[in-house]
């Protein structure tokens, strides 16, 4: 199963409006286990990511933003990979960024322990958790 790690530089981009959580595009980004995220990246241009030739649409859908009782949920839908033409190079981190910011603002990454390879036609659940959410702020 895939860890999630929060960048730091998220809790400020919150506060301080960077970011609509609500409606704003939300996009992955996939690097390889030679380039690994870190958790004082702050903007897309921070990561080396591989290419994405061969690889079906990274933008995410969000399924719910809401408060209830001061906490704060986003839910975000599974999104299904797909290589098609030709296989996408190795990747073992999926970043998720703020498309709509103008400096692609950095949320999260998930660490899936060892490289994966999709070759032509193979697909890969990104299986977001439709209970906890995403990501919670309380």
């Amino acid at each position: 199963m895939a860890v999630y790690n929060k960048f730091n530089s998220f809790v400020e981009a919150v506060a301080e409006k960077v970011h609509n959580l609500g409606s704003d595009v939300l996009t992955i980004a996939l690097c390889a286990a030679a380039n690994a995220p870190v958790a004082t990246n702050t903007q897309l241009s921070n990561l080396t990511t591989i290419a994405y030739t061969n690889l079906s649409a990274r933008v995410l859908t969000t399924s719910a933003s809401i408060q209830a009782s001061g906490a704060y949920k986003l839910t975000i839908a599974d999104l299904i990979l797909t290589a098609s033409g030709g296989s996408v190079a190795a990747f073992r981190y999926v970043v998720v960024y703020n498309d709509t910011a103008v400096n692609d603002e950095l949320i999260g990454w998930f660490d899936y322990g060892s490289a994966l390879t999709l070759l032509d036609t193979e697909t890969l659940t990104l299986d977001f958790d439709g209970a906890n959410g995403l990501l919670q702020i309380t």
